[in-house]
């Protein structure tokens, strides 16, 4: 896909997605952005860049980890995904942290400002993940290190049937190639190319708990990266969609929910 049209889906999608987002990944998302944060390592004081940052989600966190003497800038491409990120900044009065809107590719932040660079689960989105981190690398001082995390290996993420179920009904080339940064140990090659050292990596083996067949559908359907797509059908389709991806995750039923199995890889690397 070209990339201008590939931003314009991604941009649009999460405007969309935005209103049941927190509701619906929150909490499924809170490994990988726990770890994230744990493998950050931020201080007091701290300047950092937290890119494709939706809601706030990893935002705020940041503020608190980096208190009031420190700075927290978070990007993203959505407008709609940053209104909610500041609100819940302000709900928190973390003054130190500010939104806004920016091309991942084409951070518009000066050189070698921040100590820390962030990126939680939004890298799949981009068209070039190797600009994407290469812009992270720049905009971080001499020392300064990056984390990102991924979604892992298609067959190790069980909601992963939610693109063919769209795809068969509606063409939205949404995310064609959305599990390659993490299969094998293609991120860490996308840091190494972006000029990243004493690079680590690592897997985490999670479950997302849903408590009805509605809440999953819900997450995956207008909360994630297919909502522009949703938006797209009439409500037959739409109950066709549902009634083929309830089938789909029927053998990770837990009582009257659901806990379907999730993978990410999250990546560290430091600027020499």
């Amino acid at each position: 896909m070209e990339p201008r049209v590939q931003r314009r889906i991604q941009r649009y999608g999460w405007d969309k997605a935005a209103r049941y987002y927190e509701q619906y990944w929150g909490q499924q998302l809170a490994p990988a952005q726990r770890r994230l944060l744990d493998m950050a390592a931020l201080q007091p004081g701290e300047r950092v860049v937290d890119v494709a940052c939706g809601t706030g989600l990893v935002t705020v966190h940041a503020a608190a980890s980096v208190g009031p003497t420190g700075v927290v800038v978070g990007t993203d491409i959505s407008a709609q995904m940053l209104t909610s990120a500041s609100a819940v900044a302000a709900r928190q009065h973390l003054r130190h942290a500010t939104f806004a809107r920016m091309d991942a590719e084409a951070l518009q932040l000066p050189d070698g400002t921040f100590d820390v660079a962030l990126c939680a689960l939004g890298l799949m989105y981009v068209p070039n993940p190797v600009l994407a981190l290469r812009e992270m690398h720049r905009v971080l001082k001499p020392g300064g290190r990056a984390v990102a995390a991924v979604w892992g290996q298609r067959d190790r993420c069980g909601w992963a049937a939610i693109f063919p179920i769209v795809e068969a009904r509606v063409q939205s080339e949404v995310c064609p190639l959305f599990f390659q940064l993490g299969a094998q140990e293609i991120l860490a090659q996308t840091f190494q190319m972006a000029g990243f050292k004493d690079i680590v990596g690592e897997r985490l083996a999670t479950l997302l708990h849903y408590t009805t067949s509605e809440d999953a559908c819900r997450a995956a359907f207008a909360g994630g990266p297919v909502a522009l797509a949703y938006a797209r059908f009439d409500a037959r389709t739409r109950q066709e969609a549902h009634a083929a991806y309830v089938a789909a995750i029927a053998p990770y039923r837990s009582g009257n929910g659901y806990a379907i199995p999730g993978e990410f890889v999250i990546v560290y690397g430091c600027k020499r």
